[in-house]
């Protein structure tokens, strides 16, 4: 039987409510061989209180040793397998700024790029150009005409922007144009079967009508193009667990990914206090609330150990104003580890707590990969949260006689 099937049978509704907090990144590294984690090193009283009280544990987003995007973490701790739901970039990029995917749309992310008077990638984010400037380029690109195909050009943020190409008989499996360096030229999309490749010849003109729309734009004088797909069918979030879900995510991939589900949006300002408040206010409306913190995975991304810390630590600080509210399930964790000494995602192990009456508490005293290690939740795949989740908050039944 089917993970999501099992849910569906065993599901029943009271008044309980969940909220999966996921600190993007959270998980980390020592910077020397035996020191402390950046989760380890902040000082966090309010997750240690929890954890004292809670349950900790690892989860493992794909599988051992794989390095998941984000898309596949957020999928597990939505209790999709992600080696099942394999979802493209543009798909959750366009759901996250609100764009409707239809069944005949293939949709594209895109990162405005530097080119060189010879085609060479000199700046793969070009500049970081300011949001109104990308603004400003894909309203030229939609004017970008081709025949029999309607073609939709939206703003992201800042470099980043999406294409939808939308006509009867595309393809999503199509090879990324963005190489992921710099110094070599754009690739060229290539389709890897009949539908794909009709959308492959589209991206192709496009790109060429591009390439002369942009030409005098510099630095943002070009595009590539990435995560390539169509929007799959997939469960909803309610079929599978019976929960009236909402998403309070401020990043649009993570609002795509909440839509994805059929969860519901909500607009909630920029910073955690922000998305505290809107959680306050929304609290009587649903059952289960996914809130999403950015800021742990960029400072890890950039390097930055005592930025990643001090994140961290602004995170517990809002913990109060959740634990306020008094939810009967309180999940802390990541969607997989972007450690500082790396600079990038990684297949580590990500830290998870769980805060509920019914807990079965461990020794742990605070929460960090060190302590999660020993925990009372073990080592487990992250698919697997959302079952626990529905366990700890009394909705789920007995499986079997």
């Amino acid at each position: 039987m089917e993970l999501h099937d099992l849910m569906k049978q065993l599901q029943v509704k009271n008044y309980s409510k969940i909220v999966l907090l996921v600190a993007d990144g959270l998980g980390g590294l020592p910077l020397q061989p035996g020191g402390k984690t950046e989760l380890e090193t902040a000082l966090t009283p309010n997750l240690d209180a929890l954890a004292t009280g809670g349950t900790l544990g690892l989860s493992t987003p794909v599988l051992p040793g794989i390095t998941p995007g984000s898309g596949p973490g957020h999928l597990g701790l939505f209790g999709y397998d992600p080696l099942q739901f394999q979802i493209g970039r543009g798909v959750l990029e366009a759901l996250g700024i609100d764009f409707d995917l239809g069944p005949n749309d293939v949709a594209i992310r895109g990162n405005f790029c530097t080119l060189d008077a010879q085609g060479i990638i000199t700046d793969r984010r070009a500049g970081r150009i300011a949001s109104e400037i990308g603004a400003k380029l894909c309203a030229k690109l939609d004017q970008i005409k081709i025949p029999g195909v309607e073609i939709f050009v939206r703003p992201v943020k800042e470099y980043r922007l999406v294409v939808v190409f939308r006509a009867p008989g595309l393809g999503g499996d199509v090879e990324d144009t963005d190489p992921q360096k710099t110094g070599v030229p754009p690739l060229a999309p290539v389709g890897n079967d009949a539908p794909s490749k009709k959308t492959a010849e589209i991206a192709a003109e496009f790109l060429k009508q591009a390439r002369e729309v942009l030409k005098n734009d510099a630095p943002a004088n070009f595009f590539t193009m990435r995560g390539i797909d169509k929007k799959p069918q997939i469960p909803t979030f309610e079929e599978v667990y019976g929960l009236r879900a909402a998403a309070i995510a401020v990043y649009p991939m993570y609002r795509g990914l909440a839509r994805l589900v059929s969860m519901q949006v909500l607009d909630a300002g920029q910073t955690i206090d922000d998305q505290c408040s809107r959680l306050a206010q929304a609290w009587n409306d649903y059952d289960f609330f996914f809130m999403h913190y950015k800021y742990t995975d960029s400072t890890g991304e950039d390097g930055n150990f005592a930025a990643k810390v001090e994140r961290i630590e602004q995170l517990d600080a809002a913990i109060p104003n959740i634990t306020k509210l008094k939810p009967d399930v309180l999940i802390v964790t990541g969607d997989h580890s972007t450690p500082s000494k790396m600079k990038s995602h990684s297949w580590h192990p990500v830290p998870v707590l769980i805060s509920a009456a019914m807990c079965r508490t461990d020794a742990c005293t605070s929460f960090g990969e060190a302590q999660c290690l020993t925990g009372g939740l073990g080592q487990f795949p992250a698919k697997y949260l959302m079952s626990l989740a529905m366990a700890h908050a009394g909705r789920l039944e007995k499986f079997g006689a």
